[in-house]
């Protein structure tokens, strides 16, 4: 096996068992990228079907080894790997398959046009509608689209750009109470 692959598998586990331990509501994580000796950057592989596969085996994997007992294992949207938007995060859900395995919700991470960006109150009650259930934690930043071409989207602090706060904290109300929602 790859001693990288083995390296960052070893390393989600710790984080999932210490989660656990401490009786933490949520681990959260990234899927990485195809890049070769990158961290999460793009790739043009990192949205295929093999990617998803092996996002799907290394998740149960970690979660099978660690067998939590508390503590839920998410992975951290992102706009350039799986999971990129709610569909495909559900889709992650049901093909993963395992008790543990849950959502955490960044909606910035969501919005990388300005499609999305201007219509970003559908996007947020799409997450969670699709997701409300399996939502065990949740980001809050901003975005703000900026004047320069090519499209320049920053992510911000709360209430510094444009994400819909009215209607992304009335959906979080929705949620558990426990939820976390991390700045």
């Amino acid at each position: 096996a790859d001693p990288h692959r083995r390296a960052a598998l070893d390393k989600c586990k710790a984080a999932l068992h210490l989660a656990d331990a401490v009786g933490a509501r949520c681990c959260l994580n990234f899927a990485g990228t195809r890049q070769p000796g990158g961290f999460y950057e793009p790739h043009p592989d990192n949205l295929a079907d093999d990617t998803f596969d092996l996002i799907v085996e290394i998740t149960r994997e970690v979660i099978d080894a660690v067998a939590p007992k508390y503590t839920s294992f998410a992975l951290e949207t992102m706009p350039w790997v799986f999971p990129d938007s709610a569909d495909s995060y559900l889709r992650l859900i049901n093909a993963i398959d395992r008790e543990h395995f849950a959502a955490h919700l960044d909606l910035v991470n969501l919005l990388y046009s300005p499609h999305l960006f201007f219509d970003n109150t559908t996007v947020i009650r799409d997450c969670f509608q699709k997701l409300g259930p399996h939502i065990k934690s949740a980001h809050a930043k901003d975005i703000r689209l900026g004047p320069e071409l090519t499209v320049h989207l920053d992510e911000v602090r709360p209430g510094l750009g444009s994400l819909d706060y009215l209607t992304f904290l009335q959906e979080m109300d929705k949620l558990r109470a426990d939820t976390p929602l991390m700045l």
